[in-house]
């Protein structure tokens, strides 16, 4: 979608601005306002308590033509995480890139979650994460736990190298981050499994609406309904776990009962469901 932007002045405020702009986003994004503040402290190279502060200070031709084209790329519907390149998660700010998912606030459940089995876990407990995309789960718990020893995998070499750069960014290299589908390069074993696989039937309407539209499908796409590498991982973590050993997973707001059952069914103990923000079971 082609735009054509106006103002009183070559030259606007800030104020202005962000008024005008968040007009022209609202019926894009929920979040409009936050978006055109987020976007025009980028232009501007500054943060955005810059825009309340000077909020009559001009904007000059070259930082609204800047900020245009990253609008116009919001409006088209592109997350903000990937015209930004950077999300924050947990108390992480990661770098992000169209090769892996935008970590988004519902997985911190899962963090929150094994974060309490620490007290059942050894002090210097092995954690991996699997499919780390970003790095968020791995680099999250590490943050907490500086005493796990943690590893990362994900199958996709720009989603290594991103996570790589995460880890770097946010003082977290200790986490050993490398390639593998799923456990075909990883040793064991761990007292704890944490992943967010795969876990939308390809027929699922939503793969074309919103966000998701832009995000890489090998990382949102499993076969038999979704639950293809739910299957996979659960089935292959038994090998991998110690005795006591932990298993968690973030699966579809309409998958509980259809997890349980196979984790069940597998020798799993213990088959609990924990809640996402929206109310939704996720983990």
């Amino acid at each position: 979608m082609a735009l054509t932007f106006k103002y009183p002045t070559e030259t606007p405020t800030i104020e202005y601005v962000v008024g005008y702009a968040r007009s022209l986003l609202q019926a894009h994004s929920d979040s409009a306002k936050l978006d055109v503040e987020l976007l025009l402290a980028r232009a501007l190279n500054k943060d955005r308590t810059y825009l309340f502060t000077w909020h009559d200070k001009p904007v000059s031709v070259d930082e609204l033509t800047q900020f245009e084209q990253m609008l116009t790329r919001r409006i088209n519907g592109e997350p903000i995480a990937y015209i930004l390149g950077q999300q924050e998660f947990w108390d992480l700010n990661l770098h992000t890139d169209p090769h892996t998912l935008i970590p988004r606030a519902d997985t911190e459940t899962l963090i929150e979650w094994a974060l309490e089995l620490a007290h059942e876990l050894p002090e210097q407990a092995a954690v991996i994460d699997l499919g780390t995309g970003t790095g968020a789960i791995a680099l999250a718990l590490a943050k907490e736990q500086p005493r796990w020893h943690l590893q990362a995998v994900d199958v996709m070499p720009q989603a290594v190298e991103l996570a790589q750069k995460n880890a770097s960014a946010n003082q977290l290299s200790r986490v050993k981050i490398y390639q593998s589908s799923w456990f075909d390069n990883v040793t064991g074993p761990f007292d704890l499994i944490v992943s967010n696989p795969p876990y939308i039937d390809p027929e699922d309407e939503h793969l074309s609406q919103g966000d998701v539209r832009f995000e890489p499908k090998s990382a949102l796409v499993a076969e038999n309904n979704g639950l293809a590498d739910l299957d996979r991982i659960a089935r292959q973590a038994r090998q991998y776990l110690t005795n006591g050993g932990w298993l968690l997973m973030e699966h579809g707001y309409d998958q509980r009962d259809s997890v349980q059952t196979l984790l069940r069914t597998l020798g799993y103990n213990k088959v609990s469901t924990r809640f996402d923000l929206g109310g939704n079971p996720r983990i």
